[in-house]
């Protein structure tokens, strides 16, 4: 799917035929097709190379020149539709005259980008538009920790009782999740680095940066390493949890083990007791009226004795 937009001198962001597309355009491909790479390589004379590369799901954080033409290959977070989280590469390329954005897959951070937030950005200044791009990605990153957070906390007051592996399973997955993050995030950060040093660089006219993208090119470099320092800790703490909350698991059932096992030996009191006086011999209290009071009387007062014992033993 192609879509191209330009800002306009009002700040509106206006959606473009391919046969309308002019300089300041943003091309935005989703998951395109064929035709689509070949039709968009041809308008805008880019290598199909430069299109295909970011359509790759194992495609890594990087950075290519190629005929005046800069790509920037950055990792996205994404929420998938079973509440799991993972990331996407999303190629970002600046031309002498245009942005285009190609992703395999539709996302909010692209998607935040349009006509009722349109005041926000503008796809005329390439760079700055690059840029915000970056930060949006990066603040998500930040939400979706904050909400790795929460839930790790839930899971935590769910392990407290569980004597089950799921809440373990679950922390497996959140583990997983960080893991890809902070890979991500690493990489993301070493583009950054680049791009600095681009921008920095009075010799490359590919990333020409204002004052207002400088300090904002810091402001994402520096919310990057917030990002990446959230990570390690969260790995760390879920380590941490993982083996301790293993062990009180195990406790949990052993507990629970116990607790089978004393009210086994009370109930087997009653039964012996029975079977000891139902046997065809000759018994105490056999030949009284009150014989099958006392036997009752005796299975209760051993079984009440056993509950106090095991009581103070703990196993209840």
């Amino acid at each position: 799917m192609i879509k191209i937009f330009k800002t306009e001198e009002d700040k509106k962001l206006v959606n473009l035929s391919i046969s309308e597309a002019v300089s300041g355009s943003w091309f935005s491909l989703i998951n395109p097709n064929e035709e689509e790479i070949k039709q968009v390589s041809l308008v805008l004379g880019l290598d199909e190379d430069f299109l295909l590369n970011s359509l790759d799901l194992d495609e890594r954080s990087r950075i290519e020149i190629a005929d005046g033409n800069l790509l920037i290959i950055t990792n996205l977070p994404i929420m998938t539709d079973d509440g799991c989280f993972d990331t996407l590469p999303l190629g970002i390329i600046l031309t002498p005259t245009s942005v285009i954005t190609v992703c395999s897959s539709d996302n909010n951070i692209l998607a935040s980008f349009n006509e009722s937030t349109s005041y926000t950005f503008d796809t005329r200044n390439k760079t700055e538009f690059m840029l915000k791009i970056l930060f949006r990605s990066v603040k998500f990153y930040l939400k979706y920790l904050d909400i790795i957070n929460r839930t790790t906390e839930n899971i935590e007051t769910e392990l407290q009782k569980a004597t089950n592996n799921k809440a373990l399973f679950q922390l497996m997955e959140i583990q997983k999740t960080l893991v890809y993050f902070s890979t991500a995030l690493k990489d993301n950060d070493i583009v950054l680095q680049k791009i600095l040093r681009m921008a920095n660089s009075k010799s490359s006219n590919l990333i020409k940066t204002t004052e207002d993208d400088a300090d904002l090119l810091e402001d994402v470099i520096i919310d990057t390493r917030q990002a990446i320092e959230m990570v390690d800790m969260h790995r760390m703490i879920l380590e941490a949890m993982m083996e301790g909350f293993a062990s009180i698991i195990n406790n949990n059932l052993n507990q629970v083990m116990k607790f089978l096992a004393a009210i086994t030996i009370i109930m087997s009191i009653p039964t012996m007791i029975g079977g000891l006086w139902g046997m065809n011999v000759k018994v105490p209290f056999g030949t009284t009226h009150f014989g099958f009071l006392i036997v009752v009387a005796l299975s209760i007062i051993t079984s009440v004795g056993a509950v106090l014992y095991f009581r103070k033993k703990g196993m209840f």
